[in-house]
């Protein structure tokens, strides 16, 4: 595996395009109008809450990260809280599923948006075929090589962050920040702490970078660096676009146009050309998104496949691990855009990752907190605010649209089960991959 995972191949300037690829490409642009249907009037502020929830979760993955960083961080966090046990090889799976869902999901998004500025309205089989044409082509720029997309997700980002902050600012000086979104919408505290479970998901890009540690230069300080700039960038785009979307539609409009939102509010704040430049912004957004998740998931399962914690077959197929599970990755993720439309593909990310999260906060805290000198309350802290986001969240879902809490329900349950027989069926050795060679997979636990 040593030579599929290249030491010092991404710098810091690398690792924050990456997390803010990801993020910006779901969150603001896929999720602004879900997140105004749930949280009515007040969704920019729901913005700063999914902020501070995720602040106390990438407390715990910043610990681990600075102490083992890994090319598989997910999978190395649970496997070092719960050891080679199903509880650690589901979640792990479930983190790399919903990092898959978000490929979908910006997939999706960049589609709608460009049939949108294409004159069209967004529907029919050209979502799904756009959505997976664009999964195959970050396929072959993954393909290529760390550095091609260490380079072009810093060159996206830079163009993405400062025009779609230009965009926000722009569309609130042509608006007289008159804040329009009012009236409608699940405007309850219920409908508040529901959408939160949507602005975490909007977040969860920082996760990237954690899964991507072995491969960043000066990886025991650079990856928690990575995550608090990146969280820091979106928090303060997130909400410049979220008071500019407001101050340009109505609530009803935002939710009415919920899958092309920022599109929507562009044209009567911004005229026709600025339209054309908000999508022409989502389009790059969106791409450097799918590239970088796709970096980064197929990273995870290859460590996971090492770890033996999940299954691994050729299929005939050339290469590493690591093109191997490039194309599981697409395959997956191109099934998941053909069949699911944008609100369920975001509910089913939201579950897995939040369940998921827990587990992750939990076992560090029962097991190593005192080793790698984490704050036992900060820890529970995190397991608390996902738990009431999760269940507001669920509650929301069952009203609306139960069919999605069925399936979640259903594939998580599946996905322990695998596992459990997996693991049955082909037990790791213990201790395997607990400290992993420095360079390759993992690095040594720095000094406290």
């Amino acid at each position: 595996m040593s030579s599929d995972y290249r030491q010092n191949s991404l710098n810091l300037p690398d690792a924050v395009a990456m997390g803010t690829g990801v993020m910006i490409g779901a969150g603001i642009l896929a999720l602004t109008g879900q997140i105004a249907e749930l949280a009515g009037p007040m969704f920019p502020l729901a913005f700063v809450a999914g902020a501070v929830v995720t602040a106390f979760s990438a407390y715990t993955y910043i610990k681990m990260s600075n102490a083992w960083p890994s090319a598989g961080g997910i999978g190395m966090i649970l496997r070092k809280a719960y050891g080679p046990t199903t509880v650690a090889a589901g979640a792990a799976l479930l983190m790399a599923l919903s990092m898959v869902i978000n490929e979908s999901l910006v997939a999706r998004t960049f589609a709608t948006y460009l049939m949108r500025g294409l004159g069209m309205e967004p529907g029919g089989w050209l979502v799904p075929t756009i959505g997976v044409g664009l999964i195959v082509c970050a396929y072959l720029v993954n393909a290529s090589g760390n550095r091609s997309v260490g380079f072009l997700s810093q060159v996206m980002a830079i163009l993405k962050v400062g025009g779609i902050a230009l965009f926000g600012i722009a569309a609130l000086w042509a608006g007289g920040i008159s804040f329009e979104a009012t009236g409608g919408g699940e405007t309850g505290a219920a409908g508040f702490v529901a959408s939160l479970a949507l602005t975490i998901l909007a977040f969860k890009g920082f996760t990237t970078i954690t899964n991507s540690g072995a491969e960043i230069t000066d990886p025991h300080r650079n990856v928690g660096r990575a995550i608090v700039i990146s969280i820091a960038i979106c928090v303060v785009v997130y909400l410049l676009v979220a008071f500019a979307v407001g101050s340009s539609l109505p609530l009803d409009r935002i939710i009415a146009a919920k899958d092309y939102a920022l599109a929507e509010a562009a044209e009567p704040a911004l005229g026709r050309i600025g339209f054309y430049l908000t999508v022409a912004l989502a389009l790059v957004a969106t791409a450097s998104g799918v590239i970088a998740s796709i970096f980064a998931v197929s990273r995870m399962l290859a460590m996971l496949t090492d770890m033996r914690m999940i299954p691994h077959s050729h299929f005939g197929m050339p290469g590493t691990i690591r093109d191997h599970t490039l194309v599981y990755t697409v395959v997956i993720a191109g099934v998941l855009t053909v069949f699911f439309d944008l609100s369920r593909i975001a509910s089913l990310g939201a579950f897995f990752y939040l369940v998921m999260d827990m587990l992750i906060h939990w076992g560090v805290w029962r097991h190593l907190r005192e080793e790698i000198g984490a704050q036992g309350w900060i820890l529970l802290t995190a397991v608390g605010l996902d738990a009431v986001v999760l269940g507001a969240f669920t509650v929301s879902k069952w009203q609306s649209d139960p069919k999605i809490v069925l399936i979640a329900l259903a594939a998580m349950a599946v996905v322990f089960a695998f596992e459990h027989v997996f693991l049955k069926l082909n037990p790791p050795m213990d201790g395997a991959h607990d400290h992993g060679p420095a360079g390759t997979i993992e690095t040594e636990k720095s000094s406290p």
